[in-house]
């Protein structure tokens, strides 16, 4: 595969900023940083200044700038801790957006070498994705890798990656449950490996790392799902989760790819998972119905858009799950909104 060329100008990388002192995070991040365009986006809730260090092009947004964008939506959409990080998906212009957390540093691969995530995920997106057939070795784009013996001909072209979902080392993104259990657990498999999730396949998708293709997904990345008791800290909150399904769901019947593996960051450590066990707990009993409803969606031909594709997974949510749960009617509520806010500003 030849080394793939990032035009600077088609990148942001938003950072949801739930720390103030975000000094020792953008300086692990200089070398890549500082190449291209943050959008830093405070979590609403916290209060005093932010301290970036200098060197960076930014755009920074508060809680005056949400409420001066959002307006009556507010009501209905929160961006309160990590669902900030979607107020900067919404004012990116970009071809491309790079997600990473503020608890994270660059990765070091088996090597030592240093892991430019933000070059990985844009190789993932500019590369085909393969999700109708799957392949033995993995992504057959990445170098040294290839499609094996019995794949279709005529399936190798493959189709375009929407979503590329980058993983972590040291801290695992476990439930709060299994942290709890295992709290000197950690992952230290580096694992050299991309692979595309077949397609009608569901995955738990951590917004920790990610990266997707704005024009084909962008408003499939929305926060919609939120716990009554639902907390600031990863462990105490599923969004990302019911994220996750509704963009593969719009992958899926926009015959688009969804990538994972490669590239890993360093995970610090973050939270109590004692603590988050009590407000997560509603998340972790709610997705044995959640996972089935969206094993078991389709949407009609008719959905040729991201924005059509949300808007008929929040009809039947509020059809199928709403009356057995309120928390699945403001889920319903919220992506009906999201998709109003989300062309309303597109169109500015």
């Amino acid at each position: 595969m030849s080394q793939i060329s990032i035009n600077h100008d088609e990148v942001d990388i938003v950072i949801g900023a739930l720390q103030l002192d975000l000094k020792s995070f953008m300086e692990e991040w200089r070398p890549v940083f500082s190449l291209f365009h943050l959008i830093i986006v405070k979590d609403p809730d916290l209060k005093g200044e932010l301290e970036i260090p200098a060197g960076f092009n930014f755009d920074l947004y508060t809680k005056s700038d949400i409420d001066g964008v959002v307006g009556s939506s507010s009501n209905a959409i929160s961006f309160s801790g990590y669902s900030c990080r979607y107020f900067g998906y919404l004012m990116s212009r970009k071809k491309y957006i790079i997600s990473i957390d503020d608890d994270c540093i660059p990765a070091r691969d088996s090597a030592g070498n240093f892991v430019d995530a933000v070059s990985q995920h844009i190789t993932n997106l500019s590369t085909p994705a393969t999700p109708f057939f799957f392949n033995t070795l993995y992504d057959p784009f990445c170098k040294g890798a290839d499609f094996v013996r019995g794949y279709p001909f005529s399936l190798r072209s493959g189709v375009d990656c929407g979503l590329s979902c980058g993983l972590w080392l040291n801290l695992a993104d476990l439930d709060a449950p299994t942290q709890a259990l295992k709290p000197e657990l950690r992952n230290t498999r580096y694992v050299d490996a991309v692979l595309t999730v077949p397609a009608r396949t569901m995955m738990p998708v951590s917004g920790i790392n990610i990266s997707f293709n704005r024009e084909l997904v962008g408003p499939a990345l929305l926060p919609a799902f939120r716990l009554a008791k639902e907390g600031n800290l990863r462990w105490e909150t599923v969004e990302d989760i019911w994220t996750g399904m509704c963009v593969k769901v719009v992958c899926d019947q926009l015959r688009l790819g969804v990538k994972s593996g490669l590239p890993y960051v360093w995970r610090k450590e973050r939270g109590d998972a004692i603590e988050s066990l009590k407000k997560e707990w509603e998340g972790v009993k709610l997705m044995e119905d959640v996972v089935p409803f969206f094993q078991s969606l389709r949407l009609s031909t008719s959905a040729a858009t991201a924005e059509d594709c949300l808007s008929e997974i929040a009809a039947v949510v509020k059809e199928q799950l709403a009356p057995a749960n309120p928390v699945f009617a403001r889920a319903a509520e919220t992506m009906v909104e999201w998709v109003k806010l989300w062309k309303r500003v597109q169109t500015q």
